[in-house]
């Protein structure tokens, strides 16, 4: 079914739109279970809430894959190994892809040594970090990832943007609990995403004071301020609130994904949004990320481990809270709630994105769903 006329909310169930996007990375040149993987990461993100992460990135990825930023068919291999470590050139591949690979030699690497770290570099944007650590987590493992992100955060009290949002994820097999979804904790280290910004600027509504300030250093409520010089702000946004927590793990992130790994790290991290250009003079090559597994039989019987979890998140869930407090959900559980939802009802999209589909069903000959 083709769409022309867009006036209000449409649903799309999570399959079809990934359907849809695979198909998209297809037209533009990607091996059939690669975009599969791709479109499958990106979706992802609509289906758990994370609307400023998914499908709203498409176009962006397609802007970078006709630029020639993001390889569609490239040669991943390992620069260095050994026996709990390696790092890969991803030859350009896009990031929702190769931080799967990336996780895969993490796991087969953690079934011999019992934990793998595997650091990625000459990559493009992942989508949310969540994708990666999840997968790891539904086969039984602890899981971590970080990335280094396109440079839009100054630290408090600095004129210059030096990093990206640099996300930090981790996830932990929970299968006694909450349908056996996960633990999984997935942040930015700024104040918030970018992606957030855009979903505002799309809606046309102001973004909280604390997560942005204009090319001056004041505080602004304007989403579209990046486009007009302002910057993010650090995790806790002023020193009443520890940012310089946040410039610190804002800056250990940039450090073992682009310093470690030989990948672009501070200002010259190539950026994702169109209203920055790359700076000159690299020192790295792409995006860079890092990966780690953690086999829970290397410290005790993963049944053990399991039954301990389940106390442990009861514990959390019986907690008393304050009057008028509803009982504390555990990370992970909020975007399972919407997943469980849209997966029945499926995925809303807005008019404005919408019509952004369509341009690329037309560019692209692929069918939207209907």
């Amino acid at each position: 079914m083709w769409h022309t006329n867009f006036s209000e909310m449409h649903n799309l169930s999570f399959h079809s739109l990934t359907d849809f996007v695979q198909q998209v990375f297809i037209s533009m040149g990607f091996p059939a279970t690669e975009a599969g993987i791709a479109a499958h990461n990106l979706c992802l993100a609509d289906l758990k809430g994370i609307d400023s992460h998914g499908i709203a990135r498409l176009s962006g990825f397609v802007r970078l894959i006709k630029a020639g930023r993001i390889n569609p068919r490239p040669h991943l291999r390992l620069v260095s190994k050994r026996l709990s470590a390696a790092n890969m050139d991803a030859d350009g591949a896009i990031g929702l892809w190769s931080g799967r690979a990336a996780m895969d030699i993490a796991i087969e690497m953690a079934e011999h040594t019992g934990n793998a770290i595997v650091g990625v570099h000459h990559s493009n944007h992942f989508g949310i970090a969540t994708a990666h650590v999840e997968y790891a987590a539904q086969k039984g493992y602890i899981a971590w990832a970080m990335t280094n992100a396109s440079p839009l955060v100054a630290p408090l009290g600095c004129e210059q943007k030096l990093f990206g949002t640099n996300p930090i994820a981790w996830a932990v097999p929970n299968p006694y609990y909450m349908d056996g979804k996960p633990f999984i904790l997935d942040m930015a280290t700024s104040a918030v995403a970018n992606g957030k910004l855009e979903l505002a600027a799309r809606q046309n509504k102001n973004i909280p004071y604390g997560w942005v300030i204009d090319r001056n250093g004041n505080p602004s409520n304007n989403p579209q301020i990046l486009q007009e010089g302002g910057a993010l702000l650090p995790l806790g946004s002023d020193e009443d609130h520890g940012v310089h927590k946040g410039y610190g793990l804002n800056a250990i992130v940039d450090i073992l994904t682009g310093v470690l790994t030989g990948a672009n790290f501070g200002p010259w991290v190539p950026p994702f949004v169109s209203f920055i250009e790359p700076q000159d003079n690299p020192p790295g090559i792409g995006i860079g990320h890092v990966f780690g597994v953690i086999h829970i039989d290397a410290f005790m019987e993963k049944t053990t481990f399991y039954s301990r979890m389940a106390l442990w998140s009861n514990t959390i869930k019986q907690a008393k809270t304050s009057k008028g407090n509803p009982s504390l959900l555990i990370h992970g559980e909020p975007e399972y709630i919407i997943e469980k939802e849209r997966l029945e009802k499926g995925i809303p999209i807005q008019d404005q994105m919408m019509k952004e589909l369509e341009a690329l069903s037309t560019e692209f000959q692929v069918p939207l769903p209907g």
